[in-house]
């Protein structure tokens, strides 16, 4: 390992620390920082084993955890009979975009909450600071998020 893949993999491993710190898995936020911070476009399981020290099972859970967050990918190897997983590209953006769903529930929750106990009780009040709160955070999200890439693409980030 050269002086840069070590300042590299020093880099990765005190994200993957501060995301496990933040409530990720250890195994999970190490797969995804590896990923992130590769010199190559992508890396096998048995890459990822290799590199970060961890068994084949610790990979295989860690990706199918990052998969459907949509930070992480498989990635076409022709030629290759082995899975090759990649950082995904506007990952960040993808990832940002899946928590609109969870804008959307929290804003139903709330929906429900105040046609039971409408907005003049303790409860309603809150309820309705909630609704009111998620409802803002969908239409900006969203827009913010068409803005960032807009902007990305046209090399002005």
């Amino acid at each position: 390992m050269d002086e840069k893949d070590a300042q590299l993999r020093e880099a990765a491993e005190r994200l993957a620390l501060t995301l496990s710190e933040s409530g990720m898995q250890k195994a999970t936020a190490r797969v995804m920082t590896a990923l992130l911070f590769s010199r190559h476009e992508t890396m096998t399981a048995a890459d990822l084993c290799q590199e970060l020290q961890i068994s084949t099972g610790a990979v295989s859970g860690a990706v199918k955890q990052l998969i459907p967050t949509g930070i992480v990918e498989r990635a076409p190897a022709p030629g290759s009979r082995r899975d090759h997983y990649r950082f995904r590209e506007h990952a960040w953006a993808t990832l940002m975009g899946k928590q609109n769903a969870l804008l959307d529930s929290m804003w139903d929750a709330a929906s429900e909450g105040l046609k039971v106990v409408g907005k003049d009780s303790a409860p309603g009040r809150r309820l309705d600071e909630m609704q009111h709160f998620y409802g803002f955070m969908q239409r900006e999200m969203a827009a913010l998020i068409d803005k960032w890439l807009e902007q990305y693409e046209a090399g002005q980030d």
